[in-house]
């Protein structure tokens, strides 16, 4: 055990954040899995105990063995891998959709052999943020025009967003957000970012209107996305609502010091009590400490990322830091607000506290490569004492 402590590069107080919230999410996820067990009807919530176990363990291997790899390969990477997820996107979406699972199955895309599902979306937005991260250092200080960036830039972006749109427009919308924060704050010319935020707007409305006009045309969930976003801006108790009005029920059942672990009523009537609505969960039965504690967690995790970021030793590596970390404290405030109802819903999960392999395992890489950064700056700080330090390297040598 001390020799994998010894081996734990990069920031420590990162790899202790994550460690806290992987652990502090088992007894949430055991507790809010008995609706599951319900629906599935064998009434086992060990399973997905064990099953949460796993997803954590390989993530936390992912972590490991990403952070050692030197953050410089991933510029190269993020090239290669983008057409590979392209035809990813493009594969989930043409699927056909199921009746199986509760959720939209075009989100999803099932690996032959090994039998797991997987969403390509989310390994798509950590993968365009690292290429977008390349780009932006690769033209940092120098004088480009709108013409220039098109094609090598946001063509793979849009391309990115327009495979994603019909079936996750909350997604879509968190990684045009958070592409455009990083052009803003890799330099990118303000005037060309409102030119792309108009483009969007109107390749958006355009969407709207091709999918109204020939529902059949292309799979969608146009219908969804207006009946939340109505629903919330009237604030009316329609079924859509359903599961606003238990997260709400479970939040105000906390109180301060909560119910106590694993004693949730509204677990068992909440969807998604052990994905997308876990922060309610967690507050009814850890109460608002427990809610404060979470929150604070994600907060002082955006503060060491922002750390990482500004000691990184390249425009690159800054840009990579902010690029893939923003948007795991981003998804976590959106999935709070939404249990809180001051967002609609969106069906973004908790990071490293909600179940679910795919978000879980994205979520650990995007880590591993924020640790992988800082890892570099601490290879630099040990290699300039050595080099101040001639005693050292003599006993080295010797």
């Amino acid at each position: 055990m001390q020799l994998l402590f010894n081996n734990l590069k990069g920031d420590r107080l990162i790899w202790a954040i994550a460690a806290l919230l992987a652990i502090f999410s088992f007894l949430p996820v055991y507790s809010a899995a008995s609706n599951l067990a319900y629906i599935s009807g064998d009434g086992d919530t060990f399973n997905y105990f064990v099953k949460h176990f796993v997803h954590l363990f390989l993530g936390f291997a992912i972590m490991y063995g990403v952070h050692k790899v030197p953050y410089r390969y991933f510029r190269g990477l993020s090239m290669v891998m983008i057409p590979v997820v392209l035809v990813l996107l493009a594969a989930t979406m043409f699927q056909p959709e199921t009746s199986e699972s509760l959720t939209n199955t075009r989100r999803w895309i099932k690996v032959p052999i090994v039998g797991f599902t997987f969403q390509p979306s989310t390994l798509a937005s950590v993968v365009l943020m690292v290429y977008v991260a390349r780009y932006l250092s690769k033209i940092k200080d120098k004088t480009v025009t709108f013409k220039e960036t098109i094609l090598p830039l946001w063509l793979p972006v849009f391309l990115v967003l327009v495979l994603i749109l019909p079936a996750n427009f909350s997604t879509t919308a968190i990684i045009f957000t958070m592409v455009m924060v990083l052009a803003f704050l890799g330099g990118y010319p303000i005037k060309y970012l409102l030119l792309i935020l108009l483009s969007g707007v109107v390749a958006f409305s355009l969407f709207i209107l091709i999918a109204k006009a020939f529902p059949d045309a292309m799979p969608n969930r146009i219908d969804t996305w207006a009946s939340r976003i109505e629903n919330f801006a009237n604030g009316e108790d329609t079924e859509a609502d359903y599961q606003i009005e238990k997260a709400k029920i479970a939040i105000a059942s906390g109180y301060i010091k909560g119910v106590g672990p694993g004693k949730s009523i509204q677990k068992n009537f909440l969807p998604q009590s052990s994905s997308d609505f876990i922060f309610a969960i967690i507050i009814e039965e850890y109460g608002l400490i427990g809610g404060l504690f979470l929150m604070t967690l994600y907060l002082l995790l955006l503060f060491r990322i922002v750390i990482a970021s500004h000691k990184a030793d390249t425009i690159f590596g800054k840009l990579l830091v902010i690029g893939v970390g923003i948007p795991i404290v981003f998804q976590a405030l959106i999935n709070m607000a939404v249990a809180v109802e001051l967002f609609p819903v969106t069906g973004q999960t908790l990071p490293l506290i909600s179940s679910g392999g795919t978000s879980i395992w994205i979520t650990c890489l995007a880590i591993g490569i924020i640790l992988s950064v800082s890892a570099r700056r601490q290879e630099i700080k040990e290699q300039k004492e050595r080099e101040d330090n001639p005693l050292e390297i003599l006993s080295e040598t010797i």
